[in-house]
Formats: C-alpha cells, structure tokens, sequence
C-alpha cells in the first residue's frame, strides 16, 4: 500500500521531475497546453509518465485530485485566452 501523500510535490517526485516550488511553478510555465489537448496526451511526458497520470486519473485515485489540479495549471494559458476573447 502506498502511503506517500497526494501532493504537487510529490506527484513531480512520483514522475521522476525536479519537485522544488519554483521548480513545479517553471514546468508549468515552460510547459502549457492548448485547451484540446488532455494532459495525459501532452508531449512532453515519458510513456511511463504518461501511463501513471492516465491510470491515476482514470481510477479517480489518491493522486486524481493532484493530477487534476496540474492539468488545471497546464492549461491555465489557454483557458484564459479564451475567456479574454469570450
């Protein structure tokens, strides 16, 4: 059992990234999406990395709510563009 706590932190360190704060805060900056695509499709990840974020989301696990919170912040560019042309 698994009994690391669901947090940005350790969801970076869970995918093998850089976890410090301003770290987090420059992949997300250096690495928004276009509104269509899902973050489990998102280019930059590895296939293992792709695979737990699709699995994790998939069976709305511990880790859903932090993955769910980083695709928010991964298309945070794209979503207020479109608001700023609504």
């Amino acid at each position: 059992m698994d009994t690391t706590e669901s947090s940005m932190t350790n969801l970076f360190l869970q995918l093998g990234l850089p976890a410090g704060k301003d770290e987090i805060a420059g992949f997300i900056r250096d690495h928004q999406l276009p509104e269509a695509v899902l973050v489990s499709e998102a280019p930059f990840w590895s296939d293992g990395q792709r695979q737990f974020i699709r699995e994790e989301w998939r069976e709305d696990a511990d880790w859903a709510i932090v993955v769910d919170e980083l695709n928010e912040a991964l298309h945070a560019d794209a979503v207020a563009a479109r608001r700023a042309r609504d």
